[in-house]
């Protein structure tokens, strides 16, 4: 057995992609940029208060995440010194803008599960209203009256209603809140003197890519082809026959730690979803508009997504559960909550597991 090659066809018939290719590429990016930074000035509202902002600062991200990738990926091609210097400047602007639709998505996220755990009918979410207000309502629903007409519930299910209202009035205090410095931490970087001079560097590399002597003719494919070995190396260390079970118990007894740090066996698949990204963005830089769509790595990134998702989302509840003085029913909501966030990782490792498994051909 051997595993395919990723990209099983070429979609480009003319010669190989050289340091030209990625100039217009890095141009394009950069251009995206300016273009996302002239629409969120224009709506002259903070991000994620309203549609165009948010959307805005989606697109920001989008840049930057590319271009960075590609400061990654392409490295030997570009100015070292400029490169090393705009890297970290990238990912500390990425990591800055994420972190409110993060929070925002992660509470949405835990209440949606908390009603479906507890047997509330998940909440309708109405243009207009916002992420405190649906979250205030979810809250709402779990309580015990709140469940009049559906079914009687087992007395476990009935003792997850009565500390259900209560987990998720925590977690909306706790993510609110989060939410809440990550949204003026974000507005603080968008009008500091550091952004100011990224934005700056960007907008010269709209015009002009600092390449090297021999990047113009120099061929990107044997660059391209180490990231995508550097994806292939690290999932070929997953734990692939585990995840190759629908659950998997050893994980839940790990993730009942008492340990704050991140879950041990989480860092190698967000690894694994970093890589992946980044030989997806390998790949446009090589074709362009010509990259063929690869539905098998689409897959095997909404899996991962998944996965992370249902990994923070867990460490969350596990947080609160750790609030002092909460009520038992409380700490129990929070503790099944966890182990539900826990089994969605696991199936979301099956999910990317059974997608892997599909690129292994005989040879």
């Amino acid at each position: 057995m051997a595993q395919q090659h990723l990209d099983p066809t070429d979609p480009t018939a003319g010669p190989a992609p050289t340091g030209d290719a990625l100039a217009v590429y890095l141009r394009a990016q950069a251009t995206e940029f300016l273009r996302a930074l002239r629409q969120y000035r224009e709506t002259g509202t903070a991000p994620g208060t309203a549609e165009g902002s948010v959307e805005a600062t989606r697109a920001l991200r989008r840049s930057v995440r590319r271009i960075s990738a590609s400061l990654h990926t392409y490295r030997p091609l570009l100015d070292a010194d400029w490169s090393e210097v705009l890297r970290p400047e990238l990912a500390w602007l990425s990591g800055t803008l994420s972190m409110e639709h993060a929070y925002a998505a992660r509470l949405e996220r835990l209440l949606l599960a908390l009603q479906r755990l507890s047997g509330a009918a998940v909440f309708p979410v109405q243009s207009g209203v916002t992420m405190g207000d649906r979250a205030s309502e979810a809250v709402q629903l779990t309580a015990p009256h709140a469940n009049a007409g559906p079914p009687s519930a087992t007395p476990d299910r009935g003792n997850l209603t009565v500390g259900a209202a209560k987990a998720g009035a925590l977690l909306e205090r706790q993510l609110t809140l989060a939410r809440t410095r990550a949204h003026s931490t974000a507005l603080q970087a968008l009008g500091s003197s550091r952004f100011h001079a990224v934005a700056d560097t960007i907008a010269v590399l709209a015009s002009e890519v600092p390449l090297t002597p021999t990047a113009p003719t120099a061929d990107l494919r044997p660059l391209a082809a180490a990231a995508e070995e550097r994806l292939t190396d690290a999932v070929a260390a997953l734990p692939l026959v585990t995840a190759g079970h629908p659950y998997n118990a050893a994980a839940l007894v790990h993730g009942l730690s008492p340990d704050p740090a991140p879950h041990p066996q989480d860092a190698p698949w967000h690894q694994v979803r970093l890589l992946l990204r980044l030989h997806r963005y390998a790949r446009e830089a090589l074709y362009g508009d010509k990259a063929s769509l690869d539905v098998r790595l689409l897959t095997a990134g909404q899996a991962l997504h998944r996965h992370r998702d249902a990994s923070e989302a867990a460490a969350a509840a596990a947080s609160a559960a750790r609030t002092p003085r909460i009520a038992p029913a409380t700490a129990y909501a929070l503790g099944v909550l966890h182990a539900d966030q826990r089994h969605e990782v696991e199936a979301a490792r099956f999910a990317f597991q059974q997608c892997w498994q599909k690129q292994v051909v005989s040879t």
